[in-house]
């Protein structure tokens, strides 16, 4: 649901030569003066198996009197089969919006799926980044959602699984480089909001907020997030990287393996330590049941720091990686540094 314009907008002139909008909505023209143009414009975008009721309750408890919400509605049924034709239609809207109210900065909400929607949207279109004030994605699997990967380990297109199991670490952290983003997760279970894994929410350049106790659905609209996000509006800086050290390259490498995708924490006590560093970091590994190949890295204290898996398809690259002497190399050329 668009609460600004469903439909056409068109500029007229009154006699008195007050410029206005007409505003098509239901089928009904109201007239807006330019000094009721809004404050800022809030996109809040549902996600999977979802409307835009839920959210469209949250951007209006966000909103000023002076804010124009758009929460496109994508239709329960559509967000079951394939996220292209729902990047289109947000794509359209963002097109429309841009075009309306060039010098008006927009927020953007994006739960779940809605989030990597826009992901996908400000990838496709740099040339909106200059409008947009800032990205807020509320329990977005950006590094691929496991359940997914789960369902369609092989990418064939099993639904929306296969869109919702890709890693778009890539392509967030190239828009936080640039537009304030903050990514935040649910914890129900030392690890998940009980759908999304808390690992595969996170990714470089972006501030991040962990809400314990919140599901994944409650995330779309719960109260605790009206304060979080008031406050990152209210300074909506560019997350900082911290320097690299030996846990960071590690995990960084781990994820450019080809199929990886974050895993739970609640199978590391499973794990076997495969490689132990000078300084205690350790690499764990497990094989699950089903011959699912997962690797961990943990502290020297032996907790988890971070989990991966891969499916049968892209389990040789990780062996690959994880080959004894490529590691000592690493270590080799890390130790120099006061990490190792």
């Amino acid at each position: 649901m668009d609460y600004s314009c469903h439909a056409a907008l068109a500029f007229v002139r009154l006699e008195a030569g007050t410029k206005i909008h007409l505003k098509a909505i239901m089928g009904v023209c109201e007239p807006e003066t330019i000094a009721d143009s809004p404050d800022f414009i809030l996109y809040a975008q549902h996600g999977w198996a979802d409307t835009s009721r839920a959210i469209a309750k949250l951007a209006k408890a966000l909103a000023t009197p002076k804010t124009r919400i758009i929460t496109p509605n994508l239709g329960f049924l559509k967000t079951w089969l394939w996220i292209e034709p729902l990047i289109r239609q947000v794509e359209q809207s963002a097109a429309q919006t841009i075009r309306s109210y060039p010098n008006t900065p927009i927020k953007i909400i994006g739960h779940s799926m809605g989030g990597l929607i826009w992901l996908e949207v400000l990838n496709r279109h740099p040339e909106y980044w200059s409008n947009i004030d800032s990205l807020i994605l509320v329990a977005s699997p950006v590094g691929g959602a496991d359940l997914a990967r789960i369902i369609d380990p092989l990418g064939i297109g099993i639904g929306i699984a296969r869109d919702l199991g890709i890693n778009r670490r890539q392509i967030a952290e190239g828009i936080a480089r640039e537009i304030p983003t903050l990514a935040i997760a649910g914890d129900i279970d030392n690890g998940s909001d009980g759908t999304i894994t808390v690992e595969a929410t996170k990714f470089p350049h972006s501030q991040f907020a962990c809400l314990p106790g919140i599901s994944h659905p409650a995330l779309k609209n719960h109260p605790s997030l009206i304060e979080i996000i008031r406050d990152f509006w209210a300074n909506p800086v560019r997350g900082v990287s911290p320097e690299p050290d030996l846990v960071s390259i590690l995990i960084d490498r781990l994820r450019s393996v080809p199929g990886m995708t974050d895993a739970h924490r609640r199978d590391f006590h499973r794990s076997k330590a495969y490689i132990t560093f000078n300084n205690g970091i350790a690499i764990r590994t497990w094989r699950s049941p089903l011959q699912i190949d997962h690797v961990f890295v943990a502290n020297p204290e032996g907790e988890f720091l971070y989990g991966g898996f891969v499916g049968w398809l892209h389990a040789q690259a990780l062996w690959k990686v994880l080959d004894v002497s490529l590691l000592q190399d690493l270590q080799e050329d890390l130790s120099s540094n006061p990490f190792n």
